[in-house]
């Protein structure tokens, strides 16, 4: 692994994958025309004020493996497709843009090449080399196809694994 770099281009002129750094870039937004920033964490970056012009979405998750991303998948590549559909480009985006936005893109090429999780991560790592999505994510992805690409509260394999974590958390005191 060389050393990081703060965006990479997953689909040229389209998809970018980076960190807090290029979210908060005025140049590397300008210079990739980026339209759309999916933020994956909760620090705040320019581009959240109405005036930027650029559409921004928000997924308030910690890149902790008990973290429920799964549920905001869906959404994610919704948010995701109607950009790259419109003609816009994206910005996915977490503090270092190693996991939790990694995770979105895979969720992305799961969900919209209908490919497995490890497929889509081997496509993505080919892009930026420096991913490594946390394995409470990684099982997410998992079972974001066993779901159909359609985690919701009252579907039988996201309910179960949800009390899965909620028991693991209650065992160890950490609810």
């Amino acid at each position: 692994m060389g050393q990081m770099k703060n965006v990479e281009a997953i689909i040229e002129n389209k998809l970018y994958l980076g960190n807090l750094v290029a979210a908060r870039s005025t140049r590397t937004l300008t210079e990739r025309r980026i339209t759309h920033i999916l933020s994956v964490c909760n620090e705040a970056i320019p581009a959240e004020v109405p005036q930027s012009g650029i559409c921004h979405k928000r997924i308030s998750v910690e890149d902790i493996e008990y973290a429920d991303l799964l549920i905001h998948l869906p959404q994610a590549c919704q948010f995701i497709h109607q950009a790259l559909t419109n003609g816009g480009t994206v910005l996915v985006h977490s503090v270092n843009g190693i996991s939790r936005s990694a995770a979105i893109v895979v969720a992305y090429y799961m969900w919209s090449r209908r490919l497995g999780a490890t497929d889509a991560i081997e496509i993505v790592r080919r892009a930026r080399d420096s991913i490594w999505i946390n394995p409470g994510f990684q099982e997410q992805l998992v079972l974001f196809q066993v779901c159909q690409y359609n985690p919701h509260p009252g579907d039988g394999v996201y309910a179960s694994w949800k009390t899965k974590v909620e028991r693991k958390l209650q065992a160890a005191g950490l609810r």
